[in-house]
């Protein structure tokens, strides 16, 4: 069984992620969406909120499972029994950084491979933190995510 672990803050999640996800259902046996815990980025929404906000967003794929984790993604990986990370790519500008943890993973977890997926064109722009903006200024966010983070996205910026 091919299992991929497919972290991130999803903060929130974008239908540029679950196009990821989609994608990637089709090239493993399993994916396990893996929402970080990490207070450094001060996200909007909670652990609990992002990671049930991906569970809505992905219930219609049965190969998808949805964890929050907070230690070392290296050791995350190996305790889900992965091989495989998977990281997207929208722009040349992620390339850098993604190259860099993925080099890192590699150093700490040889045996695990990263893999790089892109978005497809028309969801390429999208990213949390421009959804968490256009939100808090209410503006319409729904051609991007998810129903349920639209309302969740309306709730958190008292929006009808």
């Amino acid at each position: 069984m091919r299992k991929v672990i497919y972290p991130g803050t999803f903060d929130p999640i974008t239908n540029g992620h679950t196009d990821l996800i989609e994608r990637a259902g089709r090239m493993f046996d399993e994916i396990v969406v893996a929402v970080a815990y990490n207070p450094n980025k001060k996200p909007l929404l909670d652990l609990e909120e992002r990671c049930e906000l991906v569970r809505l967003a992905t219930a219609h794929l049965p190969n998808v499972t949805v964890t929050g984790f907070s230690n070392l993604l290296a050791d995350f990986v190996r305790q889900q029994g992965a091989t495989v990370i998977l990281r997207g790519l929208r722009a040349v500008s992620d390339f850098e950084f993604e190259f860099q943890l993925a080099d890192m993973n590699r150093r700490l977890a040889p045996e695990v491979e990263s893999v790089f997926l892109t978005p497809a064109n028309h969801l390429s722009y999208i990213s949390s933190t421009l959804i968490r903006e256009i939100a808090s200024l209410g503006g319409e966010i729904s051609e991007f995510v998810d129903p349920a983070v639209e309302a969740a996205m309306k709730k958190k910026f008292n929006q009808s």
